[in-house]
């Protein structure tokens, strides 16, 4: 998994998006494609041919933004969700009140875990941790849908070692990761077999069926740590990437 945290920090973020050039996404494609090349071969010189080969065949990537920072993650071969969130206190309601109208999303042992956290605050940080894994559950295989969303159940020791079953049977196709990061946000990542994804995301993918050395290869890779940039860092990047 090759990633990138972009710290907005004062700046709100549709003032971000707007004072960016219009090449951003193509520039921050073409920038994760290398960020992988550098990974597996050491060149960084990517090109279009690097898609129909092993190495890249289903490049993706996947952007999730909330409070301070926006993330991007990318994967080669398997599909990658990513989902940042930003512990914001409710205004206007309770932590009780602000969460109730979710638990329908949570298994009957996840709302437990959640509503017996601890203290308020303990209760709304471990409800985004839940979330935020659901979130990157959905978007890692493209449905955009919720539905059923209970019948996919977490389990972690501390947040690590982080599982997940469909129905009480165990996902061993999936990995997930969650990370803490500062000023209370974290992040959290789902990388799966293309085999799960929604029909019609499925559809856009250069190769679906893998030998298992294959797959395993890809659901093994080793993951590299996020690199969190500043605002100009990201504008300097796309400036050299334009040139």
């Amino acid at each position: 998994m090759g990633g990138e945290l972009i710290k907005v920090g004062a700046t709100p973020l549709s003032l971000l998006l707007r004072s960016l050039p219009p090449s951003l996404p193509r520039t921050l494609l073409r920038y994760q494609v290398c960020e992988i090349g550098r990974q597996k071969t050491c060149t960084c010189q990517p090109h279009a041919s690097d898609y129909d080969g092993l190495r890249f065949p289903n490049f993706n990537f996947n952007v999730s933004h909330h409070g301070d920072y926006v993330a991007i993650a990318s994967e080669p071969v398997c599909l990658v969700g990513i989902d940042i969130v930003s512990y914001d206190v409710p205004q206007g309601e309770t932590i009780t009140e602000f969460i109730q109208p979710f638990s329908s999303y949570f298994s009957c042992l996840e709302w437990d875990n959640i509503v017996m956290a601890g203290t308020s605050d303990d209760v709304l940080v471990e409800f985004y941790r839940y979330w935020s894994l659901k979130e990157a559950y959905v978007k890692a295989i493209g449905s955009g849908l919720t539905e059923g969303l209970n019948k996919v159940e977490f389990s972690h020791t501390r947040w690590t070692n982080i599982s997940a079953k469909v129905n009480g049977k165990v996902m061993t196709q999936w990995r997930f990761w969650l990370f803490e990061l500062e000023d209370r946000h974290c992040v959290s990542i789902a990388r799966v077999h293309p085999v799960s994804a929604a029909t019609s995301y499925k559809r856009t993918l250069k190769k679906v069926e893998f030998t298992e050395e294959e797959y395993t290869l890809g659901l093994h890779l080793p993951n590299v740590d996020f690199v969190q940039l500043g605002i100009e860092q990201l504008i300097s990047i796309i400036q050299k990437a334009s040139d």
